[in-house]
């Protein structure tokens, strides 16, 4: 559609902020087809949730889909992990090189690994891939203070990592949020007083967890674990386009303080005599 609204700007891809970070969690090749169709130019990075891309039959085609509509593709963190666990990290990295892959998530969300160790991974990844880097546990009930998300952020970042998300699974339900979806507003303030949020990419796969992040932090604000099915919704946020943050981003306040201040008053309706008057 012609561009003849007033609209936020929005860095072009490929781009550094205002990234839409999306999880597939299985969808079929013509169902991404159709996603990249409407979508492309609002997709930064397709992750294949979890351990989805080794159990796939069809993987290699979808990143051959996803490359041909210019959006880079990762393999889920957790992925990575089992590999680790298994002592199995070179064969996933010649996995990451045959599904020429540019970028790669590492991440600590089940299994432990101390900051040195986690910053090893890193930095031999990023010898041949943009490492994305997660922090935060997958567990509810393991909740970790402020201090130790700064700390291992940093870490990452120092060993290479271009990009650290936010943990809150496709659940929003952990890391970042309680247990109801809520923001942990305190928690999200403590990594941002400390860590430029342009290096963090924050979960958000629950629209009021969306709506949140874009009025605190406004258009460009790095989203991740987005459904295929909020892409264009997560956009039409951003730009105000969407009664959630269209005050945030346009005029609204003064519009109808103008149209409240003309307004006709209300009519004065004649009072009616009683019956028992007359």
């Amino acid at each position: 559609m012609s561009g003849f609204l007033t609209l936020p700007s929005r860095s072009a891809k490929p781009r550094d902020v205002g990234i839409t970070h999306v999880i597939d969690k299985g969808m079929g090749i013509r169902q991404l087809e159709d996603l990249l169709e409407t979508s492309a130019g609002h997709i930064d990075i397709l992750k294949f949730g979890w351990g989805t891309a080794y159990v796939t039959q069809n993987t290699f085609d979808k990143i051959r889909v996803c490359h041909d509509a210019q959006v880079p593709v990762c393999f889920g963190g957790t992925f990575l992990e089992l590999a680790i666990l298994q002592g199995r990290f070179n064969e996933y990295r010649d996995a990451a090189r045959k599904a020429k892959l540019t970028h790669v998530e590492i991440s600590t969300g089940v299994i432990d690994m101390s900051r040195q160790e986690k910053a090893t991974y890193i930095r031999e990844l990023a010898k041949e891939f943009i490492v994305l880097s997660e922090v935060g546990s997958k567990d509810a009930e393991k909740i970790i203070p402020p201090y130790r998300w700064v700390e291992q952020i940093e870490s990452d970042l120092e060993a290479g990592a271009w990009k650290v998300i936010c943990e809150a699974r496709e659940s929003g339900t952990v890391g970042l949020y309680f247990g109801t979806g809520e923001v942990r507003s305190g928690l999200v303030d403590e990594i941002t007083e400390k860590i430029d949020r342009d290096d963090l990419i924050f979960e958000a796969p629950l629209k009021t967890q969306q709506v949140w992040l874009v009025k605190k932090f406004g258009t460009e604000i790095n989203v991740g674990n987005v459904a295929t099915t909020d892409v264009i919704a997560l956009e039409t946020l951003r730009l105000g386009l969407r009664a959630d943050t269209m005050p945030k981003f346009h005029d609204v306040a003064g519009w109808n303080a103008k149209t409240e201040e003309h307004s006709d008053p209300e009519p004065t309706r004649p009072k009616r005599r009683s019956p028992i008057a007359d």
